[in-house]
């Protein structure tokens, strides 16, 4: 079975830039007015937004990865005789150097005519090698303007090699720069959700019961009212949470406490000795309750015995899929069949003990996917997890002045909810895990 929760969305604000969208994203803290969440991203925002970056991140890995072979096989390639770029050089570079011997055997030349000059002695010898020397200089400037060409020429060669070459890392430059941006955005994104995870304290969230004695003869029934009271300022969808235990019984044995809840138009049992939701309220509005009837019965044979109740509100927003309200503790006293307690006053809540709001780690609601029942033992050292009770719930949302609602009809969904629950008899301590609450649907 899989939790469904509906989670209210801004359709209209698209998911944009993810890491500036996650940079003004703080996990909700407990009592946050409404005004102050106006332009966070919801949960369902964030959750798309994850996906969204993990999309774009396996993207430019593939994109990363085809660009380095892309650019290894553009390198080999330009390092290749026959690349055309590569071939231009190769000949330029040669034809450079054909034109520097040509300058230095033109130098030579030059050199060796002035010799010849300075050697003559007849006027018409000296005519002869002057001819040779400026003939000799004009090759040789000609040499020199080759020799500058061909440089020239080499050196287009090998910039245009070389830009080529850079061209190529560029380009994967610019896809591996674009992989480390998206290994952020992911990681950004990774750490909103985580943080929009978290369980989040509403103490103005309360779980109340209403006529419920503090003294119970066996064999007797009693009614009662739950009454939850949203008094945040979030819109939320709340899971009703109640458990009863008598002293004496051991987890997953058969109760003496029976214990119903009204649909409106039935009763729907609760587990001998686990915990449950019950009658799940889609919306509540700040300032509104709600009240579920229940009634209880005690076995006829029980004997005296301290009993207690558990009263608390597992919820989600449109931001935070884990809202929790204080749980409140109810004690009471069985009482042996025939006993005449006379005028009995309403049991009163009382603290819970300090361990009784702790979830273990690994069945936080909100934090993960589960299936109906846990089987593991929790963070508390708590007993493997009692199977859970889903049942349609019916309840009327009014404000919180008036009086007690008659019981109207609204839907309960699927809950996927894990159980670690251990009762420490003696010390009366309860540890109770609350339950898991799937996010993969909303």
């Amino acid at each position: 079975m899989k939790l469904r929760r509906s989670l209210s969305v801004a359709a209209a604000v698209a998911v944009v830039t993810p890491v500036a969208l996650f940079a003004a994203t703080p996990a909700l803290a407990a009592g946050t007015p409404t005004a102050q969440t106006q332009n966070q991203p919801t949960y369902a925002e964030l959750t798309k937004a994850a996906a969204d970056a993990e999309t774009a991140y396996e993207k430019a890995v593939t994109a990363e990865a085809e660009g380095r072979k892309t650019v290894e096989a553009t390198l080999a390639s330009l390092d290749s005789d026959t690349h055309p770029l590569k071939a231009a050089t190769i000949a330029a570079d040669k034809a450079a150097k054909e034109a520097a011997d040509a300058k230095a055997a033109a130098e030579q030349a030059v050199k060796d005519a002035e010799a010849g000059l300075e050697a003559a002695e007849s006027e018409t010898d000296k005519a002869e090698a002057q001819k040779v020397l400026d003939n000799a200089e004009s090759d040789l400037t000609k040499a020199v303007a080759a020799q500058q060409k061909a440089d020239a020429t080499a050196e287009a060669a090998r910039t245009a090699l070389d830009d080529a070459r850079v061209a190529a890392v560029r380009d994967y430059g610019v896809l591996k720069d674009a992989l480390g941006k998206a290994l952020k955005a992911k990681d950004a994104a990774e750490a909103a959700l985580a943080a929009a995870k978290e369980c989040v304290r509403e103490n103005g969230l309360t779980s109340l019961a209403v006529g419920l004695p503090s003294e119970v003869v066996a064999g007797t029934t009693v009614d009662f009212t739950l009454r939850v009271t949203n008094g945040t300022a979030r819109t939320l969808t709340v899971d009703p949470l109640v458990f009863f235990h008598a002293e004496g019984e051991r987890a997953n044995a058969e109760s003496r406490l029976e214990v119903e809840w009204s649909n409106g138009s039935g009763w729907q049992p609760l587990p001998g000795d686990g915990s449950v939701h019950i009658a799940h309220i889609d919306v509540m509005k700040p300032g509104e309750h709600s009240d579920m009837k229940l009634r209880m019965k005690v076995d006829s044979e029980a004997g005296a015995a301290d009993a207690f109740a558990l009263f608390a509100g597992d919820a989600s927003d449109a931001y935070n899929p884990c809202v929790l309200g204080p749980m409140k503790r109810y004690d009471f006293e069985l009482l042996p069949a025939g006993s005449d307690p006379g005028t009995v006053d309403e049991a009163e809540p009382g603290r819970p003990d300090e361990n009784d709001d702790e979830r273990p780690a690994t069945t936080k609601p909100g934090t993960g996917t589960g299936t109906g029942t846990g089987t593991g033992v929790s963070a508390q050292g708590g007993a493997p997890g009692q199977p859970v009770t889903t049942g349609t719930g019916t309840s009327t949302n009014t404000s919180t002045t008036g009086s007690l609602a008659t019981t109207g009809t609204s839907s309960t969904k699927t809950l996927a909810l894990t159980s670690a629950l251990t009762v420490a008899l003696g010390a009366g301590a309860v540890f109770a895990a609350r339950r898991r609450r799937a996010t993969d649907t909303m």
